[in-house]
């Protein structure tokens, strides 16, 4: 069985709702960076158990949060010695507009990953683009690389839509028989 860890930060409680939805569907643990881009204590040593490594971030100004950055930069320790080697990793995202520049988060993170030598799982669903496309539907904002999610800014993260969440869900699922795949 894989061991698969759900690293995240959440400005405003939605990273954080959609974290959990991916590690529902990935029976994977969570892990939150904090407001100040710290981990909890044991947090690096749980990356480092980890064979799977599923990132997310809020969108601000078309990037990860400053926080996701702090860690990303304080994760150079474990690229030295090339820890991360052959891992998976995957990500997701949410911002308040409707496209919002979540592909650059994602890239941003796929970046990342490849820096550590890692493996990227992608979102493997089609988008739901036809004209009677539903905004619940899943993968309805037509991400490839990632799960992505919108809310508006004056909307809680309670309030957040079943198909985003239902969508991350489903990313955490691929992401764990992926990760079965490369156990076996």
């Amino acid at each position: 069985m894989s061991k698969i860890t759900v690293l995240y930060h959440s400005g405003y409680g939605h990273t954080q709702r959609m974290a959990q939805s991916v590690a529902d569907g990935a029976g994977g643990n969570l892990l939150a960076i904090d407001a100040d881009g710290n981990l909890p204590e044991g947090g690096w040593e749980q990356l480092a158990e980890a064979d799977t490594i599923i990132m997310g971030s809020p969108t601000y100004m078309g990037s990860v949060s400053w926080q996701f950055k702090k860690f990303a930069d304080a994760s150079s320790k474990a690229w030295f010695t090339l820890a991360w080697k052959d891992k998976l990793f995957a990500g997701f995202t949410n911002s308040a507009s409707m496209n919002g520049d979540k592909g650059s988060t994602l890239n941003y993170m796929f970046t990342l990953a490849m820096q550590h030598g890692g493996v990227w799982v992608g979102l493997g669903m089609p988008p739901a683009n036809t004209k009677a496309a539903d905004r619940n539907d899943l993968n309805y904002l037509g991400s490839s690389s990632g799960a992505i999610a919108q809310s508006p800014s004056d909307v809680g993260a309670a309030d957040m839509l079943p198909g985003d969440l239902e969508t991350a869900r489903l990313f955490g699922a691929r992401v764990a028989q992926t990760a079965a795949r490369f156990k076996a």
